[in-house]
């Protein structure tokens, strides 16, 4: 269990609402019983309904490949490749640590600690049955009957490891609501109640068993959906899975009105945790191409039924998608910022390079009409062929012929907090630096933000310099949980070796740093940006940081100006963060750092007490970047550190030059 402090902890950052809601939940699901008869008749005029497109349109050879290694028994999922689950699966084991925790109730399980139930992501993540899709997939596409037999043979097995309320797989609605979304994209894909896997008395009686476990299952989430301080992305998504539920399977009244109620939040949460400049209020990359999924999914499948969400809920939808590709690099990259780990709704392109946000890009493109998006997506994917049908290449292309100057990114996200600055987008030329005036995170919690206030990342040409780090861990490796969440892994200012808001949990900030714009002017060669932050107000002796980042294209020249305003004395460090691929060197007091044809100078215009170079250390020096959930790649990074007293003003001179600007 969590030690004392973290629920004290807790307990400050709710409402009194939120105890009592939290206590009378506790109570509920603890009286509560299960029966195997507890599931009422389902209308016998009752249809299932499809909202997939008829037709596969994936480059089939690399679908039957992937089909052909879940046979085997070979999934691939965060760092782990073609491991083994069981045959059939073990749904209720680790694969990481081989620890398993399936006999008991779910209400009874401490899912944060390792000794029961190993690392929960890697229980979670296979259950959330992603490639069955594949399979059915492979089956429309082929005809081939092992698929659909695989099919039934691990959802079979599931129900009759995962019984209702018991085990790991029970302990969260969000991986319900993600299980119940694969379920109704493999229903759709084999034939619905029509399927001929149901034909035979033996697949007449599965059909019954695999629509009792979704019943049971839209049951649960609909009564126990995501509220107060945890009603952030896993509230979409509990409610994104009863409403594609209740779409697809409308055979019981009570789901039905759970749909509607769920249809409700959705509509709701789309403004509210999105804003209206497009970026997620969560403040993490990855959880905005999370969220996406889950409102295109739900609106699809309301398109299907005919009663479409209103028209704002999908320019909501729009804008989101716009700031992706704003934030997308020439080389396709996405900033790390804010928590990620590799989540997805829905795997259903199964070829090599696979973007997610890209994929959305191209999706919008389709969806919205929009030739930018078509230019800065390129090629269709196999995902939003699945989703949109075969009509959206053609569409596509139609939409990339007519695009004329490419897609032009917006600078300004005052709402969300992010500044754009550089020159010569989506070009080889591209000079990108991207600043985080942002909040910390969603809610009192904050829980997937990470302590980056006023902290930028540096792309030149189609080189990564400057980045963010990334996550790396949740749940287990809380060192380096720590890590990757503070202020000293982000290429920002740090103060006497303080976060700038206050970790008190793996998914929990108590005090929350303020950040904000005070000036930002743009121009095509020259952009200048001033923000602060007080986070370091809660000091004995209270510090504001502000900074300056003025980027003048034609000299070549970005300049950062970093005033510390303080009366007593203090310790200041700058951090920078290198791509792995950056050969970073001393040069005089500064650095030199080389990646492919661009080299970057990085001098400091008053004198430093130290510098500290790590590559590859311990979690309390850094020289790390995780590109994807458990993995993590040495890389270089570099710390300034200055003595402070009253008001300081610590400059920074950064120089740019690729070897072919040589001679010109």
């Amino acid at each position: 269990m969590q030690q004392p402090g973290w629920y004290l902890q807790r307990l400050r950052v709710m409402s009194g609402a939120e105890v009592a809601h939290r206590v009378a939940r506790g109570l509920r699901v603890l009286s509560q019983k299960f029966t195997s008869n507890d599931v009422p008749p389902r209308e016998l005029s009752a249809r299932d309904l499809r909202f997939l497109p008829p037709s596969i349109a994936v480059a089939p050879e690399y679908l039957t490949a992937a089909a052909e290694r879940i046979l085997e028994g070979r999934y691939t999922f965060f760092d782990l490749v073609d491991c083994e689950l069981g045959d059939p699966p073990q749904w209720n084991r680790d694969p990481l640590t081989q620890r398993a925790a399936g006999d008991r109730r779910a209400t009874s399980i401490d899912y944060r600690d390792e000794r029961e139930v190993g690392n929960i992501k890697y229980v979670w993540e296979p259950n959330r049955h992603l490639h069955l899709p594949v399979l059915a997939q492979a089956h429309a596409l082929t005809g081939d009957p092992r698929y659909a037999l695989a099919i039934q043979a691990q959802i079979d097995s599931w129900i009759a490891q995962c019984p209702e309320g018991w085990g790991p797989n029970w302990i969260s609605p969000l991986e319900l609501g993600i299980r119940l979304i694969n379920w109704s994209i493999t229903w759709q894909l084999l034939g619905g109640l029509r399927s001929k896997l149901f034909a035979s008395a033996e697949g007449e009686a599965f059909r019954d068993r695999w629509l009792d476990s979704i019943y049971r299952q839209t049951r649960m989430i609909a009564g126990n959906l995501s509220r107060y301080s945890s009603a952030n992305n896993h509230l979409i998504g509990e409610a994104a899975g009863v409403y594609v539920a209740a779409s697809t399977w409308p055979l019981w009244p009570q789901v039905t009105q759970w749909g509607e109620r769920c249809r409700s939040i959705l509509e709701e949460e789309c403004h509210r945790q999105n804003a209206p400049d497009g970026g997620n209020r969560e403040q993490a990359f990855g959880y905005q191409t999370f969220v996406l999924d889950f409102l295109l999914l739900s609106g699809l499948a309301a398109r299907a039924r005919g009663e479409d969400f209103a028209p704002v809920y999908w320019r909501r939808i729009e804008t989101m998608i716009d700031f992706l590709a704003s934030m997308t690099d020439v080389a396709g990259r996405l900033p790390m910022i804010g928590d990620a780990d590799d989540g997805r709704v829905v795997d259903l392109a199964p070829e090599p390079g696979f973007s997610a946000h890209i994929s959305l890009i191209a999706t919008g493109a389709v969806l919205f009409g929009r030739a930018d998006l078509a230019a800065k997506a390129g090629a269709l994917d196999g995902k939003t062929a699945t989703l949109l049908g075969v009509e959206a290449v053609r569409r596509l292309g139609q939409l990339r012929q007519r695009a004329r100057h490419g897609f032009r990114p917006r600078l300004q996200f005052s709402e969300s907090g992010y500044y754009l600055m550089g020159a010569g987008f989506d070009t080889p030329d591209e000079v990108r630096l991207l600043v985080d005036a942002g909040a910390l995170g969603y809610l009192s919690i904050a829980a997937h933000g990470h302590a980056d206030a006023l902290s930028f990342v540096l792309n030149i040409g189609d080189r990564e310099i400057l980045v963010d780090p990334g996550t790396y861990a949740y749940h287990t490796d809380p060192t380096w949980r720590r890590y990757f969440r503070s202020t000293l892994a982000h290429n920002t200012v740090g103060v006497d070796e303080q976060d700038q808001s206050v970790q008190a949990g793996n998914f929990m900030w108590t005090q929350h740093a303020r950040a904000r714009c005070i000036e930002f002017e743009t121009g095509t060669e020259r952009q200048r940006f001033v923000g602060e932050h007080y986070g370091y107000q809660r000091l004995e002796d209270p510090v504001v940081h502000r900074r300056e980042i003025v980027c003048d294209v034609r000299r070549r020249v970005i300049e950062v100006t970093d005033m510390i305003r303080c009366d007593g004395e203090h310790r200041v460090r700058r951090s920078w963060h290198f791509a792995e691929d950056c050969q970073v060197d001393r040069a005089g007091g500064g650095l030199r750092v080389t990646s492919g044809l661009t080299q970057v100078h990085f001098e400091p215009l008053e004198d430093v007490d130290s510098t500290q170079l790590t590559r590859g250390g311990t979690a309390e020096q850094g020289g790390w970047v995780s590109r994807s959930f458990g993995r993590k790649q040495p890389s270089t990074s570099a710390h300034w550190y200055s003595r402070v007293k009253g008001v300081t003003v610590l400059r920074t001179r950064i120089t740019y030059t690729r070897s072919r600007d040589v001679g010109h």
